[in-house]
């Protein structure tokens, strides 16, 4: 009886890189993308704050506007190869980071709280399952006002 061969094409172990919210980010000029048409709230990422982590995680400062200027802050990650996101730290009143430590990747999704993330990596983020490219490359897709990925 022949023996199992692993398979030299196995997917290594993915691990997550220490993940820090960045002390400094700008709420002023955000570079905005659309979520849903006629909403009440505008959002946009800080584009100093994007980077593309070495573990294949695009990490951005995520800002939701109303209308009256109120604001929700998030540190969030886009992981473009298992279309998944995860908020890292929320901004307090205070202006400190609130984070959690057993925060969960979630499936992205058209509907619910992962849709403003969904619409980010469909706009620039993301090819497919594949990152755009660096954080410059990622910027110059969003400001295209690209939908889709084809």
């Amino acid at each position: 009886m022949p023996h199992a061969q692993p398979s030299s094409f196995e997917e290594p172990t993915w691990t997550e890189s220490a993940v820090v919210p960045p002390a400094n980010f700008n709420t002023e000029v955000l570079q905005s993308f659309e979520v849903m048409k006629n909403s009440a709230l505008t959002y946009g990422i800080d584009p100093g704050s994007l980077i593309v982590g070495e573990d294949g995680v695009v990490r951005f400062v995520m800002v939701a506007r109303s209308a009256s200027g109120a604001l929700n802050v998030l540190y969030q990650g886009i992981r473009c190869a298992t279309a998944e996101s995860k908020t890292y730290a929320r901004l307090s009143d205070k202006g400190n980071w609130n984070t959690s430590p057993d925060v969960k990747w979630e499936s992205l999704s058209f509907k619910g709280p992962t849709r403003p993330s969904m619409m980010l990596a469909r706009q620039g983020v993301c090819e497919g399952r594949t990152i755009t490219g660096n954080p410059q490359k990622i910027l110059a897709t969003l400001k295209t006002g690209r939908t889709d990925y084809r």
